[in-house]
């Protein structure tokens, strides 16, 4: 299928767990056109992965649909790896792609493509979708590298914030935990973004934890990837951690609330233990899901005793 020179486009303007998703996908183009410069359209933020991905020549720094533009020449192969809406579609016919790739949209009928469905894990959406066009992905091949570089050893993370609130588990809940770990002999860290460095602080303050073991804000994306590569365990919400967890096939406890494991969740035959109570919610509320508050931390304590004694 490959021809020789010219590049391929793969739109996928979102965050780090949509990144890592989209790895297999990822790998299928290149695979399909050896020959050509493959260019991902992301967020800058997101270019400090990218030596763990060298499938990837280069980084074309998007923010977000709003911010996509193409004014080079036309990619041989455009590919809408983003979303299912009108915008993303028309992201990708605005390249003037000789092809493109993508799945079908009411407003654009005379661009091909197969029927988006919601009723499928991530990882294998855009596997089909490749696949659709011929095009092999393995939705299993997830693993990076593990990257270089120092970080501190055996560390358990606690990863206690969250895109949207409706994601976050209680920071008391997480105090609980990083308490049970810190008696057992575990040393804790809490990561997070700068916005979450009060959270991260609040739960040390409740966990008793010295002030350095708050990571929040001080971490860039490789050195995060290299702490939780070397880290024992990690817990955390459904976020882009969780996914560079199953990356580095770190143990792993993930706490699902509105969207089920079945379409986000770490591989079943991973180190990893996927808690839900089988109720679905509203991705974007601002509070926490009803489903992912009926977790306690009795339930997460027990998962992350399982995986710890699976390493010790």
């Amino acid at each position: 299928m490959a021809v020789s020179g010219g590049s391929v486009l793969a739109l996928r303007a979102l965050g780090l767990g949509d990144l890592l998703t989209a790895v297999p996908a990822l790998r299928g183009l290149r695979r399909a056109f050896p020959q050509h410069r493959l260019v991902l359209a992301a967020p800058r933020a997101l270019g400090g992965l990218l030596p763990l991905l060298p499938e990837v020549d280069e980084l074309h720094p998007t923010e977000g649909l709003a911010d996509f533009a193409w004014r080079r020449r036309p990619p041989e192969v455009a590919v809408n790896l983003h979303g299912s809406g009108p915008e993303s579609v028309a992201a990708v016919c605005s390249t003037r792609a000789r092809r493109i790739l993508t799945h079908r949209h009411p407003a654009f009928p005379a661009v091909a493509g197969p029927e988006w469905s919601d009723d499928q894990h991530e990882v294998r959406r855009w596997c089909r979708l490749l696949e659709h066009w011929g095009i092999d992905a393995d939705h299993e091949d997830l693993r990076l590298p593990e990257p270089t570089g120092p970080s501190p050893p055996g560390s358990a993370v606690l990863h206690p914030g969250a895109s949207r609130g409706a994601r976050r588990w209680p920071v008391e809940r997480f105090a609980e935990v990083a308490r049970w770990l810190t008696a057992n002999g575990h040393r804790v860290v809490i990561t997070g973004t700068a916005d979450e460095r009060a959270i991260a602080r609040r739960l040390a303050e409740l966990a008793g934890l010295a002030p350095d073991a708050v990571l929040a804000g001080g971490t860039d994306l490789p050195q995060l990837a290299r702490l939780v590569a070397r880290a024992e365990l990690v817990v955390c919400g459904d976020t882009g951690v969780a996914h560079l967890a199953t990356a580095f096939a770190t143990p792993s406890v993930v706490l699902f609330g509105p969207v089920a494991p079945a379409r986000w969740g770490p591989p079943p035959d991973g180190p990893h233990i996927a808690l839900w109570d089988g109720r679905s919610g509203d991705t974007f509320a601002a509070e926490p899901s009803p489903g992912l508050l009926a977790l306690g931390p009795g339930q997460v304590i027990e998962a992350a005793g399982k995986l710890l004694a699976r390493i010790a």
